[in-house]
């Protein structure tokens, strides 16, 4: 039965608490960063795709230079508060620590990047100022990470900034997209609002491109364009019952969860959730906690090929998540308009695909979930409608550019997740840095 308020307001605050507490003592913080071997060449940094200098920062901290590691964090990340928080690091930064290979655990990076960066924010530290203004204005679509990157580094050379979000906060997928204990609503606003703290950015909501502006007004009115406006239509399964009452896509799912209080969510006794994505997991576990009895992730491949980590399956595993390995959704069953059962192929592995990856093939044989509620995390797709009305330049959605970020207009640039088709938030970073740079390039050349 799918039904919201399942819940106590204690049971829900204990399980939509921070996940990854931070350090409690600054002697705690101390004792980590001094675990650090400081490595020449430190594969940490090489491993960050925004290349955060990770020995330096940690060293500031056994200095107790909080403001001068934060600084170091946030010359190469300006999220990096909230990439210590939601960044996959056991596959980038610790999971490169050399301490991994005298197999010991690794130098605790995201929790140290978290304590420098947290205070500096608290504290409202300003690092960065404005070089004087050189008469230029810039248009960015999208306020998510790659939109608000690209943004701050115009900002610190004197360029005006204006952003149109098509939402009614920043933030992007950090603000929508992402589970709740990982990330709160309330910071992700703390950290739009310190990364415009820094002036001459303008974040205009509730514009959507192709909507409210188009990019031939923007052209008309910028000296130059960046367009950051991400993923985020759900795949469909294009399989019988999916419009069945019950049936739900993750991202609007999380998209409820972080937009309303978690006793107005809805949700089943018996759920199951198709995928095993990042996405995937966040909305079996979300599940989970407003107090679903069971909840079974479906996917059509084996553990060796699953996109998200080991750290965040565990996650779910420990919140008692069941997976059904090797199999695919073929049909949802209902009664009077409901979900009742799943019923999907068994698979086997065969060749690889273009990927490298596996392709599973049906066995012919089927299994048979009793549910009433299947939320379907197959991935994102690009909006490759509103990428068409705008004449510019793709490959089924995804925008295609060349040296980066030039898309197929002069003077509009491009980066994050509607180019590469949804990486992780420090990729976006990285990503609003590439199209600031090349920016300055065609501005001031």
């Amino acid at each position: 039965m799918i039904q919201n308020n399942r819940l106590s307001t204690e049971q829900y605050e204990q399980n939509f608490a921070d996940i990854h507490p931070p350090f409690e003592t600054k002697e705690a913080a101390l004792v980590a960063a001094n675990k650090c071997l400081f490595c020449y060449d430190a594969p940490c940094t090489k491993s960050c795709p925004t290349g955060i200098n990770v020995p330096k920062f940690i060293k500031q901290i056994t200095t107790e230079n909080i403001k001068g590691s934060a600084h170091t964090i946030f010359s190469s990340n300006i999220m990096g508060a909230g990439c210590s928080k939601v960044c996959p690091v056991e596959k980038l930064c610790e999971g490169s620590c050399v301490y991994n290979l005298m197999h010991e655990e690794p130098i605790q990076i995201a929790r140290l990047q978290r304590y420098s960066t947290e205070k500096a924010m608290a504290q409202n530290w300003q690092l960065f100022e404005r070089k004087p203004s050189v008469g230029k204005k810039v248009a960015i679509v999208g306020a998510g990470p790659a939109g608000l990157s690209c943004a701050h580094t115009l900002s610190r050379e004197g360029v005006y900034v204006t952003i149109y979000e098509k939402e009614a906060k920043g933030g992007g997928l950090m603000t929508y997209g992402i589970a709740a204990y990982k990330v709160t609503p309330e910071f992700c606003e703390a950290e739009v609002d310190y990364i415009t703290a820094i002036g001459g950015i303008d974040i205009k909501y509730n514009h959507a491109l192709g909507k409210d502006v188009t990019l031939e007004q923007l052209q008309q009115n910028y000296d130059a364009v960046y367009l950051a406006f991400g993923v985020g239509l759900a795949r469909q399964l294009a399989i019988p019952g999916e419009a069945l009452t019950g049936v739900v896509d993750a991202i609007s799912f999380i998209y409820d969860l972080r937009t309303n209080h978690f006793s107005s969510i809805p949700v089943g006794d018996r759920v199951a959730v198709i995928g095993m994505g990042m996405t995937a997991i966040d909305a079996a576990t979300q599940a989970k906690r407003l107090g679903a009895k069971e909840v079974t992730l479906v996917y059509r491949r084996t553990q060796e090929e699953m996109p998200c980590t080991e750290h965040e399956l565990n996650i779910a595993k420990l919140d008692g998540c069941n997976v059904i390995w090797l199999a695919a959704p073929t049909e949802i069953i209902g009664k009077e308009g409901k979900v009742t059962h799943l019923v999907c192929d068994t698979m086997q592995l065969g060749e690889p695909d273009a990927s490298g990856r596996r392709s599973p093939v049906s066995t012919g044989t089927t299994i048979t979930l009793e549910v009433d509620m299947v939320i379907k995390a197959a991935g994102q797709m690009p909006f490759e409608h509103l990428v068409k009305s705008e004449k510019l330049h793709h490959l089924y959605g995804k925008l295609t550019v060349t040296n980066k970020t030039q898309t197929n207009y002069p003077g509009v640039f491009a980066g994050g997740d509607c180019v590469n088709g949804g990486k992780e938030v420090v990729d976006a970073v990285q990503a609003g840095k590439d199209g600031a740079s090349a920016i300055l390039q065609y501005l001031m050349p």
